[in-house]
């Protein structure tokens, strides 16, 4: 019976209820975790991109490490409409993306320093290992599903903020 009102309070109070009773914010309270994709681990955070006076939210994975960033979406063979992964590049840098061991098909969308789009290259074939470049130096590449960026009316010049 004691676990049923637990669990019971737990419902009404929400985290609350589940504290080690310290007060929210006070000291010794563990900060709240990011969220973390269940495929790779990755942080997932929201991304916004401002086109045609609109504002698109997307919450994508953050690829930091080289590792993270040459494994990227490899091998996935599913993504949400509004999911996608964020290539920080640091320093910025003139880059060129490929689709190896990438099943399904991207949008690649290149961020320059000013965090507006420089170029998009639409609807990149799986497999392909062409190079896919920046049409200048990036701060960070986002990847999206195929074909979202013109569904939705991203294009080169929108505002991207992360």
């Amino acid at each position: 019976m004691r676990l049923t009102a637990i669990f019971a309070a737990a419902l009404l109070l929400g985290p609350a209820a589940c504290s080690n009773g310290t007060p929210e914010g006070a000291a010794g309270t563990a900060a709240p975790q990011p969220a973390v994709h269940p495929v790779s681990g990755l942080p997932v955070i929201a991304l916004m991109v401002e086109s045609g006076g609109k504002v698109r939210t997307f919450r994508v994975e953050v690829a930091r490490t080289a590792a993270e960033q040459e494994k990227g979406l490899m091998f996935r063979t599913e993504m949400g409409a509004d999911e996608g992964m964020i290539f920080p590049e640091d320093p910025p840098r003139r880059a060129a993306f490929w689709m190896r061991n990438t099943v399904i098909p991207l949008d690649i969308i290149f961020i320059g320093t000013d965090r507006r789009i420089l170029n998009i290259a639409a609807n990149a074939v799986p497999y392909d290992e062409t190079p896919l470049p920046s049409a200048g130096v990036a701060s960070a590449v986002l990847e999206l599903n195929g074909g979202r960026a013109a569904q939705l009316g991203i294009k080169p010049g929108d505002r991207v903020t992360w």
